[in-house]
């Protein structure tokens, strides 16, 4: 131990006399949660403490949180929720040798306080009415009886699961991916032009203006891009419910924004690894991931006040008062 004249040198890592560095533990899951690989963690510790862990011992460490977890992904939820939000992030996962995608699907509830709250993660690939359904069902089982707006991108047979499972909840396409998914067929050159020609739809003051701008954006590009518009004329009752409320609320229900703060911490998790070792590993990556995102969430959402006395008249009697 290196020692000054005055004896007043105090080492930080390992104290003085300190035989026992067993915490290491919740410092090797800290930094799992931060987004680092097990060889990432395995080098910083030989690089702080000086003596070798093997990526094994790293991953037998981050195992000790699989029981939180099931804890987590079980745990009792509100009866209500106003709002809830479905998005989906793909990752890489070694499976018996084979590299597949696999999609982490973020159920995220806005509660009647105006929090924030990730409802669940399910990691799967089988999108489908039965998927969605069970998925549902699992919430349903949990202790929700209610949901006023589900919020999601078109997974396949969401729409139908939502029918079945809650019939009262009103199915909302996310705006913006609407919007990405019109736009990424539209060469850069007019890539700014047509999305002006967008916002005139989504923005309307109401159904019946929106429906007439999306005639003119149809009768304006269609010979220029025969089917550019198509997915808005199909997918219109699940776009429009957004049209009978005010700008407040629309600004939480039409994109997916209360979720994309979250999906860049999820996003990072790729940039730190190409590929899981297996779906038990994302899993873990992605709670701690969303354990350290959730710590700022403390306060409610902007005009939370306003959106609620909204959503209590337009759905009446369906909110605590």
């Amino acid at each position: 131990m290196p020692q000054d004249r005055k004896s007043t040198f105090n080492p930080q890592v390992v104290k003085k006399r300190q035989k026992d560095i067993s915490d290491i533990d919740q410092k090797i899951i800290s930094m799992y949660a931060k987004g680092m690989t097990t060889r990432q963690i395995s080098e910083t510790i030989e690089d702080i403490y000086g003596f070798e862990t093997s990526e094994g011992f790293i991953s037998d460490v981050t195992d000790k949180i699989l029981p939180q977890i099931e804890d987590w992904q079980n745990r009792p939820l509100d009866e209500v929720y106003p709002i809830l939000f479905i998005d989906a992030i793909h990752y890489s996962v070694r499976d018996n040798g084979v590299i597949k995608k696999l999609a982490a699907y973020v159920i995220l509830g806005i509660n009647t306080e105006g929090k924030k709250e990730v409802l669940t993660i399910q990691v799967g690939d089988n999108e489908s009415s039965k998927y969605w359904l069970s998925v549902l069902n699992e919430l349903k089982n949990r202790g929700v009886k209610d949901i006023l707006i589900l919020c999601a991108d078109g997974l396949t047979g969401i729409k139908e699961a939502i029918a079945a499972a809650f019939p009262k909840t009103e199915y909302q396409r996310c705006i913006v991916h609407q919007v990405r998914n019109t736009l990424k067929y539209v060469p850069d050159k007019d890539r700014k032009a047509f999305a002006a020609d967008l916002k005139t739809i989504y923005q309307a003051p109401d159904e019946k203006k929106a429906l007439a701008a999306l005639d003119r954006v149809t009768e304006k590009w269609t010979p220029k891009y025969p089917n550019s518009t198509k997915r808005w004329k199909d997918n219109w009752d699940a776009i429009s419910p957004i049209f009978k409320f005010s700008a407040a609320v629309r600004k939480v229900i039409y994109t997916t924004n209360a979720i994309e703060s979250l999906n860049s911490t999820y996003r990072k998790l790729n940039r730190q690894r190409s590929v899981f070792p297996s779906d038990t590993a994302l899993l873990k990556a992605l709670y701690l991931a969303t354990f350290e995102a959730t710590k700022k969430w403390t306060m409610p959402i902007r005009n939370w006040a306003q959106v609620y006395g909204e959503l209590s008249i337009m759905y009446e009697g369906r909110l605590p008062d």
